[in-house]
């Protein structure tokens, strides 16, 4: 039975601005060498170097997995404002919202309320506040 995810892998490229982007939203970043581990709660994404993701033999990602193809929704237990001002301070700016989702937390008829930006790589990340 399922019961959660672990991690998720995304390649990466712009490996000093993606560092520098995560640390500045509060995200722990562990340099594994040839994996840039970025850890928040309980939570990890594993952000393949270029000579990683590059190497003909690594076989163990998505066959098209691309810099910029990631779409990663975050739960965001701050406020709106320190959110937007947690953005601006990383240097992100807002694609779209505040806008009414429905996310993966939701139970009944609770609605979250979400805000879209980009990192270095151009990923989707998406805020949602419940």
């Amino acid at each position: 039975m399922i019961t959660s995810f672990d991690h998720v892998s995304v390649p990466m490229e712009r490996v000093e601005e993606m560092v520098k982007f995560y640390t500045a939203l509060g995200c722990r970043v562990i340099d594994q060498g040839r994996i840039q581990a970025v850890t928040f709660g309980d939570n990890k994404i594993n952000f393949h170097m270029p000579e990683l993701w590059q190497d003909p033999e690594f076989t163990l990602r998505g066959h098209t997995a691309a810099p910029g193809s990631g779409d990663i929704c975050f739960i965001w237990e701050g406020s709106q404002d320190d959110l937007v001002s947690t953005l601006n301070s990383a240097g992100a700016d807002i694609e779209l919202g505040p806008v009414p989702r429905t996310g993966g937390m939701n139970e009944g008829s609770t609605e979250g309320v979400s805000i879209y930006s980009r990192d270095p790589d151009n990923n989707l990340i998406e805020f949602i506040m419940y």
